[in-house]
């Protein structure tokens, strides 16, 4: 059977939460054992606001750590920096000539982020262009999204389905892969919105990195109901829910199995177990965190996971040159 061939994408902005390793990054772990995984550092789409440089530079280590100590493997799976791979750029410019504005101005994160902004840079209208191009390269066949990046996929399909319309079949139509269960964890303070770490409430957080008493007591804090009653009912019980998903996605149980489990338990027990589960997880992860962020390895396995991606990158990028009838020397 064909492997299916994914790639997803991280910006590096920051210490990643618990809602990411449950959504995605435990996932990502999984795939590279039965796929053909491209993991990217998406450092352009990082600076389509004004970032702080040295603040960058840290945030992109950070976040390759992090896929290291979660237990990415280099050798099953290609890590690597966007900017270590010219052929974005290239590929991304050739994606904004096949995109309409109306389009792009359609995208749900150019108008919230966009409200923000004085001025507006073009950057921000654009890169859902970029985005599709970091897709295309690799010829992914599956790419991993939440509810958020549901429509910038949909327009990278398009963008992929015009150009082979105009130039003949060049690229691969990608298609959603959404997790099933768990791939949404909501906060622990205000169930009804996702963990998220630009939250004002650190409470409703907890950050991979987090020290594992502040982990214990945010999770021991967190909202419940009045009810007292272990069950998942995401509607009528949102808390309780969220925490059951943390519990079972950590563990491996089924919904069902988890529920058995505190049958019969109050809501202390609930955060108790919770609590030891996350904070069991967490301290090999932290241990190896703070390995690979000191590590001269770190930089090894990058550049290594960047050589990887240009063999395959250049390859789609010259077929697109060709394709077009750019250029006289081959990439």
């Amino acid at each position: 059977m064909t492997k299916k061939r994914i790639l997803s994408g991280i910006q590096p902005s920051g210490t990643l939460t618990l809602g990411n390793y449950i959504g995605a990054l435990q996932h990502f772990v999984r795939l590279q054992e039965e796929e053909e995984c491209y993991f990217c550092i998406v450092d352009y789409h990082a600076i389509t606001l004004p970032r702080n440089v040295e603040q960058l530079r840290e945030n992109k280590r950070k976040l390759a750590a992090t896929y290291l100590a979660v237990g990415i493997d280099p050798e099953k799976a290609t890590l690597f920096a966007q900017s270590d791979v010219s052929a974005h750029l290239e590929l991304g410019w050739i994606m904004i000539t096949t995109s309409y504005m109306g389009e792009l101005e359609r995208m749900t994160q150019f108008k919230e982020k966009s409200k923000e902004a004085e001025s507006i840079p073009a950057g921000l209208f654009t890169y859902p262009s970029l985005q599709a191009a970091d897709i295309v390269l690799y010829n992914a066949t599956h790419v991993p999204v939440g509810d958020d990046q549901k429509q910038h996929l949909e327009l990278a399909r398009d963008l992929a389905q015009r150009f082979n319309q105009r130039y003949g079949e060049t690229f691969v139509i990608p298609e959603p892969m959404i997790a099933e269960f768990g791939a949404r964890i909501m906060s622990l303070t205000e169930p009804t919105s996702k963990m998220s770490k630009s939250s004002l409430v650190e409470g409703s957080y907890i950050s991979l990195l987090d020290d594992l008493k502040t982990v214990e007591k945010k999770i021991k804090r967190a909202v419940t109901d009045s009810e007292n009653e272990i069950r998942f009912d995401a509607v009528n019980k949102p808390a309780v829910s969220n925490l059951l998903t943390i519990y079972s996605s950590i563990t491996n149980k089924s919904m069902a199995e988890a529920e058995e489990h505190f049958a019969g338990k109050g809501y202390g027990a609930l955060k108790t177990e919770v609590a030891e589960v996350v904070v069991d997880m967490l301290k090999p992860f932290q241990e190896k965190y703070e390995y690979y962020y000191q590590s001269e390895e770190l930089d090894k396995l990058m550049q290594h996971g960047a050589e990887k991606a240009r063999k395959v990158a250049n390859e789609t990028l010259q077929k697109v040159r060709d394709t077009l009838g750019v250029g006289f020397t081959n990439v």
